[in-house]
């Protein structure tokens, strides 16, 4: 009996170990992750001359919609961080290169935001759309919004013949370079 109750311990001090001091933020972040690298891979493998591309009239080109996803890493992570940055970037940024750096700040500041949260003030509550919930909330909405329009993207890639970066194949852990 002692034996058990000594490796039960043993592997809860060990599992304590590989927590995350914040495992709620932890998870999100990771999740910002993906989506963050989704968007950003998507920009870069998309030629610079198809970022004026729009399907139809009616909606964003490759351009516009990249700066709205800009944009949105500001508004989301303006409530969790307890700030007000705004750039506006889809109203006034005009070239690729100015779009890419918006969209790299963009996402650097939603980083700096996930840097100072902790799992004690993910549940204080902000508005948000007339609403309220908590700032955790806040920041998976900005990944829910984020990869709505990754979702965008992948529909204009596939329109053009291109793979989009979530689909590429994927090399065995084992087979990458190190």
């Amino acid at each position: 009996m002692k034996l058990l109750a000594a490796a039960l311990l043993l592997a809860a001090a060990a599992s304590a170990q590989d927590a995350p001091a914040n495992p709620l933020i932890a998870s999100s972040r990771g999740m910002f992750a993906i989506a963050k690298n989704d968007i950003l891979a998507s920009a870069n493998k998309i030629p610079p001359e198809m970022w004026s591309f729009k399907p139809t009239p009616e909606v964003r080109s490759i351009a516009q919609l990249l700066a709205h996803v800009a944009d949105g890493q500001y508004e989301f992570c303006n409530l969790a961080a307890g700030t007000n940055v705004s750039k506006n970037i889809e109203k006034t940024f005009k070239s690729n290169d100015d779009i890419m750096t918006g969209l790299n700040n963009a996402f650097a500041f939603c980083e700096a935001t996930y840097a100072q949260m902790t799992d004690a003030d993910a549940p204080t509550l902000v508005s948000m759309f007339g609403r309220r919930l908590s700032k955790l909330g806040a920041m998976d909405f900005n990944i829910a919004h984020t990869m709505e329009h990754y979702g965008n993207l992948v529909t204009y890639m596939r329109l053009k013949g291109i793979v989009p970066p979530s689909s590429e194949p994927r090399q065995p852990a084992a087979s990458k370079k190190q």
